[in-house]
């Protein structure tokens, strides 16, 4: 960690405790702006984030799966999946025909 970032976090702290006087000295002045300025930004980037998720998954591109063709004579009867375990006792997945 170098000079600046300890700088940039010490002004983080001092704009915090600026920030926090001016909103405690609105309260006691009895202000609407005191609460309603903190609410708006809070509904705000609530509002925003919940936007970017809904845009995010509206435009999402998933490719379809698709199956590989089996060769021509090939068996008719498909393998199917079964769970092994080896001597770990880690799952191994394998492609076992039945």
């Amino acid at each position: 960690m170098n000079d600046s970032s300890r700088t940039q976090g010490g002004l983080i702290c001092v704009a915090v405790v600026v920030i926090a006087a001016w909103f405690l000295l609105g309260l006691l002045m009895q202000s609407y702006w005191a609460l309603a300025i903190p609410v708006a930004i809070l509904v705000f980037f609530v509002l925003g984030l919940t936007f970017w998720v809904g845009y995010t998954i509206a435009t999402i591109q998933v490719e379809p799966y698709e199956e590989a063709e089996p060769p021509p004579g090939a068996d008719a009867e498909r393998p199917t999946w079964d769970v092994r375990v080896n001597e770990r006792d880690v799952p191994v997945w394998a492609l076992v025909p039945r």
